[in-house]
This record gives structure tokens, sequence and C-alpha cells, in this order.
């Protein structure tokens, strides 16, 4: 990385006379701390949030998958509209600021509900009122508000601190990744904590993580030299039409949306219904889109569709590691370790793939770089496809674990390391081009509508993962693993098939 002055610290001779560490603005590390943390917060709850819901409030699991598979789904739809009201509002940072603080009381509701029904033991279910179970889904829809309003919003200022066309952007990028995995491997150790000690201890840590985030996001806003402010037209306190402030109007929806929210999640078909209802009109109308362009824009139009769709697909069964991932290897792994001795099932699947993440990330950046010096890189599409065929492969790994365990039996913990590692290589390969492939494919008056449409498509696999989670109620983990691999394999094998015509279709564009 570019150092200033052949120093640490400097300044950035382009970014206003600011300060520079490594070469990059101080705001970066600022963010990428806050982020880091937030991370750590949201991936401690995810990591025993099924356990959680199985064995302290006697779910089934199949009940299970498809409420962790909702709330996902809100995750990742709520980012849009936050989005949506930072740039015409309230501006980035009060955004993160109110994100965090909804997402740190939402954690320690949950650790409220926890602490409710524990018993002397801290871990065995009790006799539970709809009333005390109704904490539990509020501090779900707490969550989804809070995650809406912070996620978009602290990558949207890390951008802003760069210039167009800065070469240090994309590292700029590398390093705030790296801080998210980080944060989630460390988050595994939530799941130790509260499998063993007790679940509340896991909320209060995710809770206090996000509180230290948020702490030094205060600390460190002067170094982002005024970014992140609201739009200059836009006041919170101005009226809308009816005569009410914008602000209050924002309160109130947020106020409705919580409990709506996670009275959805307690009745996930609910959701699985919804899902249906909004993803048929989004595609009528982006297909209307795709054929009014012209024939350039309709070309590159119906590859983001179908790499969306692909998408859908990909997080579906990629998700499944926080659910039936995670009860598959509570009940048939061998979580023996030398040394280490056992390990919880929340810290292996909460851990294992942002290890490989730390691991593997900088290799498979400098990899791209090498082979597109030789005119050898992937096309955006060709590396979906390998993504899908090793996602396929990981959970072929992972079937033959299953088979390996039986009903009753436990299999070696090296078929779960191993499945981890292909679903990350896979991850590397489809979920960094993402959202640079729909940037480079949309067309200008519809590049926020498909950056939409991409964070819905990952909602979509969220909820239809937790469907596909519920099946190994009924069938078992062998079976349903089995038929992941077979379908994420053959889906890569399709899209493998389809390069060639989708590359014609980008005309030109990588």
């Amino acid at each position: 990385m570019n150092q200033s002055g052949g120093s640490s610290v400097g300044n950035a001779g382009h970014a206003g006379g600011e300060r520079t560490f490594l070469g990059h603005p101080l705001g970066l590390y600022g963010l990428f701390f806050t982020e880091m943390w937030e991370r750590f917060s949201f991936y401690s709850m995810r990591a025993f949030l099924v356990l959680y819901m199985t064995k302290a409030m006697s779910f089934a699991p199949g009940h299970s998958n498809e409420v962790y598979g909702a709330y996902l789904g809100f995750v990742y739809a709520a980012p849009f509209l936050g989005g949506i009201l930072a740039d015409r509002l309230l501006g980035q940072r009060r955004c993160i600021v109110i994100g965090g603080i909804l997402m740190a009381a939402a954690q320690f509701t949950l650790a409220t509900h926890a602490w409710l029904i524990r018993d002397q033991a801290g871990t065995a279910p009790v006799e539970q009122s709809i009333a005390i179970t109704s904490i539990f889904f509020l501090g779900l829809g707490m969550l989804s508000a809070g995650n809406g309003f912070f996620k978009p919003n602290i990558s949207s200022i890390v951008g802003s601190l760069y210039e167009q066309g800065d070469p240090r952007r994309d590292g700029a990028f590398t390093i705030f990744y790296m801080g998210i995995n980080i944060g989630a491997f460390a988050a595994g150790f939530s799941g130790q904590l509260a499998e063993k000690y007790g679940w509340h201890w896991g909320f209060v840590l995710a809770g206090a993580g996000m509180l230290i985030g948020q702490v030094i996001f205060s600390g460190t806003t002067h170094l982002l030299h005024g970014r992140g402010m609201p739009p200059a037209k836009a006041a919170s306190a101005a009226s809308s039409n009816a005569g009410i402030p914008k602000g209050v109007l924002v309160a109130l929806g947020v106020i409705l949306f919580m409990p709506v929210a996670g009275y959805l999640m307690a009745n996930p078909k609910y959701v699985q219904n919804l899902a249906l209802f909004v993803a048929v009109p989004v595609m009528i109308y982006l297909l209307w889109e795709t054929f009014r362009g012209t024939p350039e824009e309709r070309g590159r139009m119906l590859v983001i569709i179908i790499l969306c769709c692909f998408s859908i697909m990909f997080w579906a069964f990629f998700e499944l590691a926080g659910s039936a991932i995670n009860l598959f290897t509570d009940a048939h792994v061998d979580r023996n370790v030398p040394i280490f001795g056992e390990l919880k099932a929340s810290l292996l699947t909460a851990s294992i793939n942002p290890l490989f993440i730390i691991i593997l990330g900088f290799p498979f950046a400098k990899l791209w770089v090498w082979l597109d010096k030789r005119r050898m890189e992937p096309s955006s599409p060709l590396k979906f496809a390998l993504g899908l065929t090793q996602l396929g492969a990981g959970f072929f790994i992972m079937y033959l674990g299953a088979a390996q365990a039986g009903t009753t039996g436990k299999c070696n913990i090296s078929f779960l390391v191993l499945g981890f590692m292909l679903h990350t290589t896979g991850e590397l390969c489809l979920s960094p081009v993402g959202l640079s492939t729909i940037t480079k494919l949309s067309p200008a008056r519809m590049v926020s509508t498909f950056m939409g449409v991409w964070f819905l498509s990952s909602s979509l696999g969220n909820v239809f993962g937790g469907w596909v989670g519920s099946r190994t109620e009924h069938y078992g983990f062998d079976v349903v693993f089995k038929y992941i691999a077979l379908t994420a394999v053959a889906s890569g094998v399709l899209l493998f098939l389809l390069v060639p015509v989708l590359k014609k279709m980008m005309h030109g564009v990588k």
C-alpha cells in the first residue's frame, strides 16, 4: 500500500490535506473497527440463534430453520430502505448511529428473553407465555430494522473517502472486508460462551460489541471531514405534505415496522408467501424496463436478471451455515479436538468460514490480478458458475459426513472443515464480483434499482433457504445435503454453458 512522504502517517495530497496511515485516510480505520464490532455483534447471535430456538425455546428444528430464514430475509431487505432514507433525508452518519442503537437494544432485548426463560443451569427451557415469546420476536424485528439503517451506509462512507478513479479505493475495501471477517471469526466465541454458560451471556456479549462499535464511531467521526452528513436540502425537521415533520414519520415507521416484522418472523410461512408476492411484480417490472431499453442495455440488463436468479440459489444454500449445518454439527459431528477439547457447534459454524476468508482473501485477489495481466481472468458469469460448483462440492463433502454419521452416529470434523473450505472458495469467486458487475452492467438510469434488486436477491435466497433447511427435519441431513449438492453443481454447469451467450450480451463489459 502507498505511504505518504515515506512515513506511515502523512497527508493525502489530493484529499484536502487529510492525514493518512499506510496510505489511507485515518477515517477508514475508524470505520474498519466500527464495522468489525458490528459484525461481531451480528454474527455472535447468528452463531447460536437456531440452537437457542431449538434448545431453549423448544421450537421444532424445521420451524427454527424457517424462522431463521425469515429473519435473514428481513435483514437483507431492510438495507434497501435504509439507503434511501440516508440519501434523501438522514445522511449516512445518522443512519449508522440509529442502526447501532437499535441493534444494541435488540441484543439486550434478546438477552432479557433468555434470562426470563432460564433455569438455574441457564440453558434449559421452561414454560413460556405468548408475551414472553413476543419479546424474542420483537428483538429480531429490532435487529432487522437496525441492520437496515446501518449496513448500506457505512460501506457508502468508505467509498466516499476516495475520489472517483482513486487507485486506493479497491485496497480500502479489501481492508474493510478484512475487518468484517475478523469480527465474524471472533463471533464464534460468543456462541461457545452462550452454549456453555447460558444463552443470555451470548446476547449480552453481542450487545456489548455493538456498543463498543458505536463508541468508536462517535470518537472518530471528526476524521470523516464532513462526509456522510444529511443532504443539503433535506432537514429531518422539514414537514411532509401532510404537515408532519419527516423525522417523526420515519420514527413512526420504524416503531411500526419492528413489531410487524417480528410477527411475520413468528409466522415464517407468511414471509415465504410475501417473498413470492414481491418477487413476481419486481420481475415483471424489470423485464418491462429491459425491453424498453436500447439493444445494448437490453442485453446487459438480462444478464443482471439471470445472475441475480443464480445468486438467489447460492445464498439460499450458503446461509444454511447458521441453521441446518449448525444443527447437523451439533448432533452429528465429533467436535472433540486435541488440545482444545470439545468445541461447540456455534463456534465451528460461525468461525471456520471467516477464518478461511482471512487466509484466502488476499491470495484470491492477487490471483485475479495475475490472470488479468495475462488476459486469462474469468468473466463475471464464469466466476458465478465456479462459485456455485464449489458450493455444491462443499455440500457433497458434508453429505458424505452425514451419510457416515447416519441417524444416531457422528462423523469426523474434517468433513465439516473441508466442506466449509469449498464454500469459502465459492464465495470468493461470486460475492466480491456481484456488486461490481451490477454497477458495470446497469444503465445510468437504473443503477440504484438494480443495486436494490441485488440485495433483494440475497433476501429472497435466505427466505428460500429457511424452507430448504426445514426439510432436514423430515428427510434427514444426508438426503437434503445430497440434493443441495446436485442442484448447485447442476446450476453451475448450466451457467457455465450459458457463459458464451452471456458474454456476448454484456457487449464488452468483463
